[in-house]
């Protein structure tokens, strides 16, 4: 049973940095896809930055040169940097993993973003 767990939520004032762990049981290079989406209050989960086993990197429009993700210097771990953040950032951020074809998700880490 592949498990992902999400860390290095809170809160921060906006136009500030903001660093997101997501740890993963199986290597990250062996996945097919891991993800960052986030779910606001009362609004739908929506993608925001996705990586592949290949390294090719995708960003939602409303976060392209703000965020960033990329796969740390652990084999288990990925990380959506998020800069310049905005309040309407504040969301509940998920990691996404699909391996052999399932998917994974974790339990969350909330990021609020203060005016």
């Amino acid at each position: 049973q592949v498990q992902v767990m999400e860390s290095g939520g809170g809160l921060v004032q906006a136009g500030k940095s903001l660093r997101l762990y997501c740890n993963c049981t199986e290597r990250v290079a062996s996945v097919t896809r891991m993800a960052w989406y986030r779910q606001a209050a009362g609004k739908q989960r929506e993608l925001v930055a996705s990586v592949t086993s290949d390294s090719t990197t995708a960003l939602s429009d409303s976060v392209k040169g703000r965020f960033t993700i990329s796969r740390g210097n652990v084999k288990n771990t990925v990380l959506l940097y998020m800069n310049s953040l905005k309040p309407e950032d504040t969301a509940v951020y998920f990691c996404y993993a699909l391996y052999t074809g399932m998917e994974y998700w974790g339990t969350g880490t909330l990021v609020t973003v203060s005016s």
